[in-house]
């Protein structure tokens, strides 16, 4: 019968406060976050509001539904995270694939050629140049089409190829089936790990990005949910302060329109609104990560 030491039970002991307590920290802030959006805002500004809604109420969510701008964002914002995914986990595939072709002249050189941009960046003035002379700017193909290959990803992918044995590609090239092919009904299948990994990195990039719509986009109609919620963020800011500065001075602060709404009760809901699909998707991804990044980092 094993008998664990004194020391080594102290360890665990203190090994799971020290959990407890940092995973409390990283998840306080969603909850408290999550509370603001589900209380009632008025409620709010009395302060006080932990990790739980002291006045629950629906109004917060409604009122930003209620938003036709927010709606269509949101909109942009699930077409650019399925086409920009798609295209880019494609795209990287297929050149992981290419690179491990032997037979391919010029690999090394091509991969010296793709590794350069990767250290000596234009900067935002050539980049900006570019997608106006290329007539992507300011349409939603500047959202899929500038990133739809990434260097670090398609050689994680490459990486991940190597582990796949060649006679199974050989003895498909001598049954004839070509390289389009060998990819799609042998390596592919094979390579799901590694495909789920770049489709949520992909995605949560899409998901994330706001900074695209504000250096090349001026077009409404494709405003991003992010970049909305930027926007919120920012207004949030300024009526808070205008607010505080008004009530040093002593002057009566009346709203208009919605009265019972503030603008921390409206972001408090557009960040829950903006979290949730990350939160749903990646449970379902979790378990090809260790596998995905574990044989996607050996080399051959």
């Amino acid at each position: 019968m094993n008998h664990e030491s004194t020391s080594y039970k102290v360890f665990k002991v203190a090994n799971i406060v020290f959990l407890s307590v940092l995973v409390f920290i990283m998840v306080f802030p969603f909850l408290n976050v999550l509370a603001y959006a589900f209380n009632d805002p008025l409620d709010s500004q009395f302060g006080g509001i932990t990790i739980y809604p002291r006045v629950f109420t629906f109004n917060n969510f409604m009122l930003l539904f209620q938003n036709q701008e927010v709606i269509h964002a949101l909109w942009i914002s699930l077409c650019r995270v399925a086409a920009g995914t798609t295209l880019a986990v494609l795209v990287q595939y297929a050149c992981a694939y290419a690179f491990t072709l032997k037979d391919v002249t010029g690999r090394g050189a091509l991969l010296i050629f793709l590794i350069i941009p990767m250290y000596f960046n234009g900067g935002l003035i050539p980049t900006y140049l570019i997608y106006s002379e290329l007539h992507v700017s300011n349409t939603f193909w500047v959202y899929i089409l500038p990133v739809s290959f990434s260097l670090y990803n398609m050689v994680i992918i490459r990486s991940y190829l190597f582990t796949i044995p060649d006679s199974l590609g050989e003895s498909a090239r001598i049954d004839g089936a070509n390289d389009f092919t060998i990819m799609t009904r042998i390596y592919m299948p094979l390579s799901m790990p590694i495909i789920a990994v770049m489709t949520l990195w992909t995605a949560v990039y899409h998901w994330n990005d706001w900074t695209t719509t504000l250096y090349y986009v001026t077009n409404h109609k494709l405003f991003t949910m992010q970049y909305i919620l930027m926007q919120i963020l920012k207004e949030g800011e300024r009526v808070a302060k205008l607010m505080e500065e008004a009530l040093m001075k002593n002057i009566t602060v009346v709203s208009s329109g919605q009265p019972h709404i503030t603008p921390q009760a409206i972001r408090s809901a557009n960040i829950i609104v903006t979290s949730i699909p990350i939160l749903i998707i990646y449970p379902f991804l979790q378990r090809f990560f260790v596998k995905g990044i574990t044989l996607g980092a050996v080399k051959e």
